[in-house]
């Protein structure tokens, strides 16, 4: 395994304008994968690796030795713990990044059940928020999730670290407003948009029959595009001072009362 000793080598600057920059992660179609069980699961979903680094000092502390073995056609590179630390962009790294490949997400290439759940999210702008939906739809095993305009990189390294690899795990869409509305009624997609301004709690929707919830983003809500165009617009009720949740618990909050009525144990 070649050895990187300086913060100077090239392969080094190079992960670090991919974290920092989507312009970059665009143009060299390429994106950071750091953690062992992200990588794990991007491994287990065939994203590409282009190379990994590794710090010995902190990786052989974990229980993820095995993931080695996945790797023995890639190329790899030993980084010591400061050059590792000065680029890893959470705290308590596990030693272990990796440069892949992303893929394309057409909608066309979705493969839906007889029965489908999905979830659709217009122009969310913070990668925490979209991780953190991707987690829940991971646990939740939805069926699908659609990123409608998107105005965050689905790459970006906060949407793997908040997803904890889930992106990589979930069937995944990215595509316009008006192309999702048009495959959601193709496929006899029930919409039901969560809007503030609405009489109808989730608590009395039937989410059982297929259906797509849309939520959109916490600055600006749903645009007038789904607001108009929805079967159904629902909320979730607030008694407290403020008037809404934040969009991922939001999505969570109505997911599992889907989960519950589909018979989710």
């Amino acid at each position: 395994m070649e050895k990187i000793l300086s913060f100077e080598n090239r392969r080094i600057k190079n992960l670090h304008s991919l974290y920092a920059r989507s312009k970059e992660r665009k143009e060299k179609n390429l994106f950071v994968i750091e953690g062992a069980k992200e990588l794990g699961l991007a491994l287990s979903s065939s994203y590409t690796l282009d190379s990994v680094f590794i710090c010995p000092i902190l990786f052989y502390y974990i229980d993820y030795h095995d993931l080695l073995n996945q790797l023995s056609s890639t190329k790899c590179f030993e980084i010591s713990s400061k050059i590792f630390e000065t680029i890893a962009y959470r705290e308590d790294s596990d030693g272990i990044l990796a440069i892949a490949r992303p893929k394309n997400h057409p909608l066309n290439e979705l493969k839906l059940p007889e029965n489908p759940f999905i979830i659709v999210l217009e122009s969310l702008e913070k990668p925490g928020n979209l991780g953190a939906i991707l987690r829940t739809a991971d646990a939740a095993k939805v069926d699908a999730v659609i990123v409608c305009d998107p105005l965050t990189d689905i790459y970006n390294p906060n949407v793997i670290r908040s997803s904890i690899g889930c992106v990589f795990t979930v069937p995944l869409a990215v595509a316009t407003n008006s192309d999702t509305f048009s495959f959601l009624k193709e496929n006899q997609i029930q919409i039901f948009a969560a809007e503030l301004q609405t009489s109808q709690y989730y608590h009395d929707t039937d989410f059982t029959k297929s259906c797509a919830l849309v939520m959109g983003s916490e600055a600006d809500g749903l645009s007038k595009f789904w607001i108009e165009n929805a079967d159904k617009r629902i909320k979730i009720p607030m008694r407290g001072k403020i008037d809404s949740l934040n969009v991922s618990v939001s999505t969570a909050v109505l997911t599992f009362e889907a989960m519950r009525q589909r018979g989710f144990t």
